[in-house]
């Protein structure tokens, strides 16, 4: 079933029948599990049955209440299409709405300044009227030299701007565009790119911005407001950079706005993360621009098709849509992934599989990035198709600014809605998933656009302990043969798995990424979800617990290399690994002992083929581990106190065992 509107159509997935269908057979297999548990559990027995019954019954019980839950993500998933053409001929660019786009960072040690820019510059390069435009970006870190680094950026979009357009570029992220280009004209582009690089890094390297890299007096005098001032405990800062009332190209066409902003900081004031960052921004962009539109991005997800703002207009500017429509989410799509994608970073089923689901029922949840809101879902304000805004006085007045400095700082917000029903929700590390869950509950509703060419691409952890500690922070967040039962597990495991590599080959992914996909999950369950769980009890008890932290986007080449060779970089002492270490030697021990086992026993691959089966497959799963403990000698592998904890713990833990059911 297709529908079609001027701008956009919807098709439903050819996967609906065969998932309602799978979803009734798999229901009646999941019963007849229970059953058996159950009646295992009454059945007159031992303390020890009993002990190993009720476990594995409330194993089941969880496990498909999970499964239950999924079945409505499948139950109506759908595809769109936008008509960006059609909206040109039809609708004035006069009369498109104004974009702020908000660009967060926190630390530029951990994220370069220039990528933060690059990123910066792809969004003012939009295929959209320049004067409709906006950047915001918000340095938590209360960085001089991300100050600098935006300074420069500044300068250089005179030039880097009018050079995208007349030649047609459709990367126009510098950094990512002079990675693959050379030669003419983008030569002495790069030069002048390379050039303001080396300055920002030679910045960074000092860890401040001296009087030899400014190129005025009056800069200067702006960057004496930072010394002595700590990230933590400081003013609001905020600077306009780019007036779009009276700064041109080097061809004469409006620049957009650029502002930066740090917001006050107090050790005594709670500052609430991301969200709070975010927060600031929208208030801070209210009193300046106060654009209809808002687009949120990471501070390394940059644009890769300068018309996504189209894409997502033909949206808010179709009035069947428009009223309840709160955000228009792209996908999170990754660039640099090695061929088998090694730590699954490319989370499919998170940001493409699972949005495609819910656009299908209520719409996608926020995923943090490449976002565009309606300003008026986020700030509470009456339902309205009009995305026309009010007057704004000129960005750089004396008034404009000065209210701006208001709502930056840390006394605003006490006493008012912000963070609770108004803007962006706190109580959460993961504010995206946070605020899109209250949005749908308010009534909001959201899309997924996913056109063909993927509109934003963001850099992805390249380490083991990163892409743990970031999926920690977001558990974190989503708190705050013999015997015939033998075909039914067989059934419930193989059609798991069998429908997952399906819809997983149906959004294009491959063999390779989705054996990597599911090993990831099994890595992560046992580390980012196990501390992420502790971590959320011990704050809810008042236990102080780890907060939120910022994956790094640096990295080094031996890592970069071992990476694209498809290698797990383990590299240091984290307690996940010790937990990934204990469980390995455990289950390959398992295996061995098994084997032996069945060998000496009359029937006993019979008897212990489900066991042995489930053990191989864990044992597989693991082979980066056992290579990392004891094959390689490269500064990935498992650090030598990591192996020796985790042996001695497998070790205890067999002892364990052994003292229970040998007793």
């Amino acid at each position: 079933m297709a529908t079609h509107t001027a701008f956009h159509s919807l098709q439903v997935s050819r996967l609906v029948p065969f998932n309602r269908a799978q979803a009734l057979l798999y229901s009646v297999a999941v019963l007849a599990a229970l059953h058996r548990r159950l009646a295992a559990l009454l059945a007159p027995a031992t303390l020890l049955s009993i002990s190993v019954s009720l476990p594995l019954l409330l194993a089941d019980l969880v496990l498909a209440f999970m499964w239950l839950t999924y079945q409505a993500l499948r139950w109506r998933p759908v595809r769109r299409r936008e008509f960006p053409d059609r909206l040109a001929l039809s609708v004035d660019p006069k009369d498109f709405p104004a974009i702020d786009v908000f660009i967060c960072t926190a630390d530029p040690h951990r994220e370069p300044p220039m990528s933060v820019a690059s990123t910066a510059l792809s969004a003012m390069a939009f295929d959209y009227p320049t004067d409709r435009i906006s950047i915001y970006v918000s340095d938590d870190g209360g960085s001089e030299v991300t100050l600098f680094a935006f300074m420069e950026a500044s300068r250089f979009a005179r030039y880097w701007l009018p050079f995208c357009k007349e030649n047609g570029i459709v990367v126009r992220s510098p950094e990512a565009y002079f990675r693959s280009s050379n030669g003419g004209d983008s030569e002495k582009m790069k030069m002048m790119y390379q050039t303001m690089k080396e300055k920002v890094e030679a910045a960074l390297e000092r860890g401040y911005v001296g009087n030899d890299l400014v190129s005025s007096q009056e800069e200067a005098e702006v960057f004496k407001r930072w010394k002595g001032l700590p990230s933590h405990d400081h003013p609001s800062m905020i600077q306009v950079l780019l007036d779009t009332s009276k700064d041109t190209d080097i061809m004469g066409n409006a620049l957009p706005n650029v502002i930066y902003v740090s917001r006050e900081k107090r050790p005594t004031s709670p500052h609430h993360f991301k969200a709070g960052a975010l927060n600031v921004l929208t208030r801070v962009s209210s009193t300046m621009s106060n654009g209809p539109m808002i687009l949120t991005l990471d501070c390394d997800t940059y644009s890769n098709d300068p018309r996504s703002p189209l894409c997502a207009l033909c949206y808010f500017l179709d009035p069947a849509l428009s009223p309840d429509l709160a955000f228009v989410q792209f996908p999170q799509i990754f660039q640099g992934l090695n061929k088998n994608d090694i730590y699954a970073c490319e989370v499919k089923r998170l940001y493409t599989i699972n949005p495609r689901g819910k656009d299908g029922l209520g719409g996608p949840n926020y995923v943090g990035t490449a976002c565009y809101f309606s300003r008026r879902s986020l700030q509470g304000m009456p339902s309205s198709t009009s995305l026309a805004p009010g007057a704004i006085d000129p960005l750089s007045s004396e008034s404009v600014l000065r209210k701006a400095h208001e709502v930056a700082s840390c006394t605003y917000e006490p006493g008012t809605k912000w963070g609770s029903s108004i803007g962006f929700r706190y109580g959460s590390l993961s504010e995206d998933y946070h605020t899109g869950y209250h949005l749908h509950c308010e009534g909001w509703k959201s899309v997924f656009c996913y056109p063909a060419r993927p509109a934003f691409l963001g850099d992805v952890p390249k380490n083991l302990n990163d892409v743990l500690s970031q999926r920690k922070r977001w558990c974190v967040g989503l708190f705050e043969v013999s015997d015939p039962w033998f075909y039914l597990y067989a059934y419930l495991f193989f059609t798991t798995y069998g429908q997952d590599l399906l819809e997983f080959l149906a959004a294009d992914g491959t063999m390779g990424r989705w054996w990597s996909n599911q090993r990831m999950w099994m890595i992560i369950g046992l580390t980012s979800y196990l501390f992420g769980t502790v971590q959320f009890v011990l704050k809810k008890f008042g236990i102080s617990a780890q907060g939120f932290n910022v994956t790094s986007k640096v990295m080094e080449d031996e890592q970069s290399k071992r990476y694209e060779k498809g290698t797990f970089d383990f590299g240091v002492g984290s307690p996940f690994f010790v937990v990934l270490g204990t469980v390995a030697t455990v289950n390959l021990s398992s295996l061995v002992l098994g084997i032996a086992r069945a060998a000496t026993m009359e029937g006993g691959f019979d008897e212990l083929f489900v066991q042995l089966f489930l053990s191989a497959f864990v044992t597989t799963n693991c082979w980066p581990i056992y290579e990392a403990m004891f094959l390689r000698s490269d500064e990935g592998k498992l650090p030598r106190n990591v192996t020796v904890i985790s042996l001695v713990l497998a070790g205890f833990l067999h002892c364990i065992g052994y003292l229970i059911f040998h007793n």
